[in-house]
């Protein structure tokens, strides 16, 4: 452990705790823990509270980060996220433009695709959201390798020879022209929509396109979790079913 690490700590209900080695208290309702003595820990042990309650301590994983993480506006889902990356083959090394960057939840999947030798230029509008983003990215550590812009993708993209293009904005249609210039062959333009009737108007509007890509793909991610015990195996009451239409073009 170093200062300045981001650990992952599980108390015994398997409650989970985000922190950063550092000398301070950690407060908890199961007791103080000294954040300093992480120094002398490696992942996988414990570390014991004044009340004498143990934590695991383990290194956290990007679904923990994301879940941690300070919120603005709606995030796009790890079911979602995971199909975007997936689908376009997004990789390392890859250069992404993204816009909507909101919370920072997808930059973040998508910074840690293209990992250490790729980038991720996120188009946002509004400076609030920057801000929240900005913040996200620089706890996971991932400054290196994401920018921010303060700027309306609709107006146009400033990058050439983009390997893809990942929207979530209402309006992905009037990107598209954009695009054109902007992508490379072979790179896909991605759209995230919540509503059927933008998935549709984008649809509508790519007919004046279609020229410029390989026919277009709409998928809507479902995810059901269960429930097993030993007397009962069934889904969970509450799930996260649909969230959005995700709409994949190939540049041709």
């Amino acid at each position: 452990m170093e200062k300045g690490s981001n650990v992952l700590l599980i108390d015994r209900r398997g409650k989970k705790y985000l922190v950063t080695v550092e000398e301070r208290e950690f407060h908890t309702d199961l007791g103080i823990v000294n954040l300093s003595e992480l120094l002398e820990k490696e992942y996988g042990e414990t570390i014991t509270s004044h009340k004498g309650e143990e934590f695991r301590i383990l290194r956290p994983s990007i679904r923990d980060y994301i879940e941690k993480m300070k919120r603005g506006p709606q995030i796009v889902h790890p079911k979602d996220a995971g199909i975007i990356i997936t689908y376009a083959g997004i990789s390392p090394g890859d250069f992404v433009v993204e816009a909507g960057v909101g919370s920072g939840a997808l930059t973040i999947y998508l910074a840690n695709a293209v990992g250490p030798n790729g980038q991720v230029v996120s188009y946002e509008i509004r400076e609030d959201f920057a801000r929240i983003a900005d913040r996200n990215i620089r706890g996971i550590g991932f400054e290196d390798r994401v920018t921010i812009k303060l700027k309306d993708i609709y107006d146009g993209i400033d990058e050439r020879n983009i390997d893809h293009i990942v929207l979530d904005l209402p309006q992905p249609e009037r990107v598209l022209p954009h695009a054109i210039d902007a992508l490379k062959s072979g790179g896909f333009f991605v759209a995230y929509t919540p509503c059927a009737n933008q998935a549709h108007r984008f649809y509508k509007a790519l007919e004046e396109y279609k020229q410029y890509f390989y026919r277009p793909q709409t998928v809507d991610v479902l995810v059901i979790e269960h429930e097993i015990k030993r007397e009962c195996f069934r889904p969970k009451t509450m799930n996260i079913l649909h969230t959005g239409y995700i709409t994949f073009l190939r540049k041709l």
